[in-house]
């Protein structure tokens, strides 16, 4: 092979437009001995160093102004093992040669990575701190099939694209470099002249941390160890276990006073997990922590779906807060987002040149209501870059489960759109066949691979079988949120108490479909923005009627089949709407506003202390012999009477009364003859209630009602909810 480059060769390179850089630069055999090329702007010399001695063996001729240069060595039995030693005019340097170094991605991965059935391609593309030949440094790669060159630029290179042009992995169209003397924490971008000869600036897709917002680089962390799976964290996701969610917007749970800065991961480990372990509730979920560029999002439209935000510290952080929750008993469901995008410039839109993410057709790529991009599910490498960031945030992070958003977007090949401006699936239909692969294949891999870790659909049809598992013919989820309860019941309370004899049945209906699926009855962040005010704001009547119908409500809601889930504010009544630039109203439940919201705060906190302690109440969410209605017709009194009852045949009795009268002398036929003491009254003042109840229980009378042969004489306070158990 000869030692000599053409200049318009070298023109390319130095231009910046040479696809292959590794047919040039580095160290080649040649009929003449080892020819050594560098790329080398601004230099004014380059010495060949003896790696071991540090001797000169060659100093290099610049061949080109623009800083080429090139020698030959004399013919050697070995590869020389050298370094380069470049004079910078004030300043010399030393360093390692990219260009000597081999391939990087093993035959294995890259065939996984293209067939889309690597479990964890973050372990092989993006950057990754290692050592090569006893060489610190980072591995590089990214996948971009048709761009026509590819480099990585940062701060370590003055963000030159001409001086770390990538090696192009045709078989896969991945490309790849290791940079020797990179460390942890330096910033990085790939600039990728795409198909169409335009230069892009993007960021990693596959990067563990990024930048500050509004800044956009990528940044060099160590991928973080595996987080094992304990066998506590296991049981508290369980069918039969108590599960009570918390969801949390870490930006606006509270902030600093002085300037109304977000508090850290750090910060937040010592002020939300007391308190959430305080409330009683078993879970946090977080609103997406996946790092995005707009705050009005909420994290909806990620960028960086490998890193944590920066907004509140760095991963290592974000880790800590994880561990401090398991620490406390508590479990970590995040908000996850793999129906769609956004298009920033610095994103995955037009990656390299041509739509490699998303659809390309805009009536399956781009989504109107929120003007996103959808992600192209037929590609296998589009798949493994989803299915890979589920396995990701469980494996090494710790988290318990996913809590995946917008799943009927993602179903439904027609969702919010009108006729024709939506494309039949090959058979004709509405499905998104590919989309419903990716989420089996992602629920069935996460089953498989992470025991113990649960996923949990935002899925707002009857699509069917969310919960089934994907050999039934299911989706493979494990919960999915009843969006028909959630709606049902908040247009009841919303109600004045005078109508809701009319509307009995939207209290009722819930349980007609309760055992279809494995539900999670959410009260969540969308139910308190953008006009539909807060729950406390959706009760009518006065101030007291208010807060005794969202007590009741509550009650309602814990004893009702189904997993819980409140948004953060609920569970003390915020007032006004959410609002995600500031802090939860704290000063609410200071003494001036009259105890109104500790009231509600102390009935969360006690409905999740009792919900916990009592398996009636959860242990049997998803089998029909948990649940019996005693009272389910009285339209006119709007009262509601049930038994839940866990495997063992114990129960509690719940009862509501959904209007402001006292109802003295109220009987509801029983099961079982007894004393039943009162366990729970939404009613009692030390919820801010009127304090009408039952003297702590009653005994049974022998009086047939309801079609059972005992029954109780009870008073229902007025807009209250009780819970009865009978006392051996």
């Amino acid at each position: 092979m000869s030692g000599t480059i053409d200049r318009g060769t070298i023109q390319q390179l130095t231009s910046g437009h040479y696809a292959d850089p590794f047919s040039i630069l580095g160290i080649h055999k040649t009929a003449d001995g080892y020819a050594i090329r560098t790329f080398a702007p601004d230099a004014s010399q380059v010495s060949v160093l003896d790696k071991d001695t540090q001797k000169i063996l060659l100093t290099l001729t610049q061949t080109d102004q623009t800083g080429f240069f090139s020698g030959t060595l004399s013919p050697s039995e070995t590869p020389y093992r050298y370094q380069l030693m470049i004079d910078w005019g004030d300043a010399q340097q030393i360093i390692e040669d990219p260009y000597r170094f081999g391939p990087l991605l093993q035959e294995l991965d890259a065939w996984l990575l293209s067939e889309g059935t690597h479990l964890r391609p973050y372990e092989r593309l993006g950057a990754h701190l290692t050592s090569m030949d006893n060489v610190d440094g980072v591995t590089f790669a990214v996948w971009a099939p048709n761009a026509t060159r590819v480099s990585v630029v940062g701060d370590f290179n003055f963000w030159d694209g001409r001086r770390h042009p990538m090696r192009f992995r045709r078989e896969s169209g991945i490309w790849e470099l290791f940079i020797p003397h990179i460390h942890e924490g330096q910033l990085y971008k790939y600039e990728i002249i795409d198909c169409n000869n335009v230069t892009r600036l993007k960021a990693d897709p596959y990067a563990f941390a990024a930048e500050m917002r509004p800044d956009t680089a990528s940044r060099v962390n160590q991928l973080p160890s595996r987080v094992a799976m304990t066998q506590q964290r296991r049981q508290a996701n369980d069918f039969t276990a108590p599960m009570s969610v918390y969801e949390v917007h870490l930006g606006s749970w509270r902030r600093h006073l002085h300037d109304n800065s977000w508090l850290s991961y750090r910060e937040l480990a010592d002020q939300l997990v007391p308190y959430v372990k305080d409330m009683g509730f078993t879970h946090i979920e977080l609103l997406p922590i996946n790092e995005h560029p707009f705050d009005g999002s909420w994290g909806y439209q990620p960028v960086g779906m490998y890193a944590p935000t920066r907004r509140f510290g760095t991963l290592e952080d974000f880790r800590y807060l994880i561990e401090t929750a398991h620490q406390a008993g508590i479990n970590i469901l995040l908000d996850w987002v793999p129906a769609h995008f956004p298009s920033d410039d610095h994103g995955l839109a037009l990656f390299d040149g041509t739509a490699q993410f998303e659809y390309s057709d805009p009536r399956e790529g781009y989504h109107q209501d929120w003007n996103t991009l959808i992600y192209n599910y037929s590609r296998h490498e589009v798949r493994n870059y989803l299915a890979g960031n589920a396995l990701y945030w469980i494996e090494r992070f710790g988290i318990d489960g996913l809590r995946v958003d917008a799943v009927a977007s993602m179903v439904y090949r027609d969702y919010s759109r009108a006729e024709g401006e939506w494309i039949p699936n090959q058979y004709g239909g509405n499905e998104n066949l590919e989309a419903i692969e990716f989420i089996r294949y992602t629920n069935k891999t996460i089953g498989i691979e992470c025991p113990g870790a649960i996923t949990v659909a935002e899925e707002s049809t009857d699509f069917a079988g969310v919960t089934l598992p994907p050999e039934a013919g299911g989706l493979g989820f494990h919960y999915k949120w009843n969006l028909g309860w959630m709606h049902d019941t908040l247009d009841y309370m919303k109600l004045d108490p005078v109508y809701r004899q009319y509307h009995h049945n939207l209290m009722t209906f819930g349980m007609y479909y309760a055992h279809t699926e494995n539900f999670v009855l959410p009260l969540s962040h969308d139910e308190v923005v953008h006009g539909k005010r807060s729950l406390l704001g959706r009760m009518p009547g006065d101030t007291w009627q208010q807060f005794a119908n969202l007590r009741a409500y509550y009650g309602f809601m814990w004893a009702h089949p189904g997993k819980k889930l409140l948004f953060m504010g609920g569970e003390f009544a915020q007032g006004r709407e959410w609002d995600h630039d500031g802090s939860l109203d704290w000063h609410l439940l200071d003494p001036i506003h009259g105890g109104w919201h500790n009231g509600v705060q102390n009935v969360v906190r006690d409905l999740n202390h009792c919900y916990q302690q009592h398996a009636p109440l959860y242990q049997l969410d998803y089998a029909e012999n948990g649940f019996e209605w005693l009272v389910v017709d009285d339209h006119q009194n709007s009262v509601f009477a049930f038994i839940r009852r866990d495997d063992s045949g114990n129960e509690v009795i719940v009862i509501s009364n959904f209007t402001p009268v006292l109802r003295e002398n109220y009987r509801v036929g029983i099961n079982l003859p007894g004393h039943y003491k009162e366990i729970l009254n939404t009613d009692s003042e030390y919820y801010h209630g009127s304090n009408a109840g039952n003297l702590g229980g009653v005994h049974s009378e022998e009086i047939s009602s309801h079609n059972r042969a005992h029954s109780l004489s009870l008073v229902l306070p007025p807009l209250s909810t009780l819970y009865l158990q009978r006392e051996d």
